[in-house]
């Protein structure tokens, strides 16, 4: 991992995974997760303020950039609850959970970096308990093709700077193909946010 990798690009992230627009996409979904909870892509900690308590039996935060898990055990131990929360240091292509022994996985602002998603979703289909459930909400390709045309042009780039996140991913389709149904999902373009980064959907999703 080079110095850009290590030490920049946590900072970068963090940053742009907080910004008002992002975090009030996170409050749809979080709070609703429920039971054993895996957090795909923990990152510095953003999500762990949103959990439920009285809902969540134990949660595990997997996470495997180094530089990332140090801000989100900062901020576990900040909030009080750094005992309560299980770090998986790992990614996502190799979950070291086991079968069916998660209620609800919760992926937010995640899968556009998953370098091999479709391990990951496969990952997340064997953890998951029958009748389990994923909370997502996550940026991807827009609907719109002048828009997603530029989202085209620009990925490259974005991703040499922004850790590997794609700008065009489908994340209801990509669900779909790992063998997931969507329920109740929506879409928009969030506000302040430039189109090629802020086309969001969100919602749940059960085993099809």
């Amino acid at each position: 991992m080079n110095p850009w990798e290590r030490y920049v690009v946590p900072n970068l992230v963090s940053c742009a995974c907080s910004t008002k627009p992002i975090m009030k996409q996170r409050a749809k979904v979080v709070p609703k997760a429920e039971g054993v909870v895996l957090e795909l892509g923990c990152g510095s900690g953003t999500n762990f303020a949103m959990y439920d308590g009285a809902k969540v039996d134990h949660l595990y935060a997997l996470e495997p950039s180094p530089g990332m898990v140090v801000k989100a055990r900062r901020t576990a131990s900040e909030l009080g609850i750094g005992k309560s929360i299980d770090f998986l240091e790992t990614g996502a292509e190799a979950i070291p959970l086991a079968n069916n022994s998660v209620d609800t996985a919760v992926i937010t602002f995640v899968l556009c970096t998953i370098p091999d998603w479709k391990s990951a979703l496969a990952e997340t289909k064997r953890v998951l308990k029958p009748g389990g459930k994923i909370l997502f909400t996550e940026h991807g390709l827009a609907p719109d093709e002048g828009v997603a045309k530029w989202q085209r042009r620009v990925e490259p780039v974005w991703k040499a700077l922004a850790g590997g996140c794609h700008l065009t991913r489908d994340t209801q389709a990509m669900l779909r193909e790992a063998g997931f149904e969507p329920e109740g999902a929506e879409t928009m373009y969030l506000p302040g946010t430039p189109k090629i980064a802020g086309f969001v959907s969100w919602g749940a999703a059960r085993l099809a």
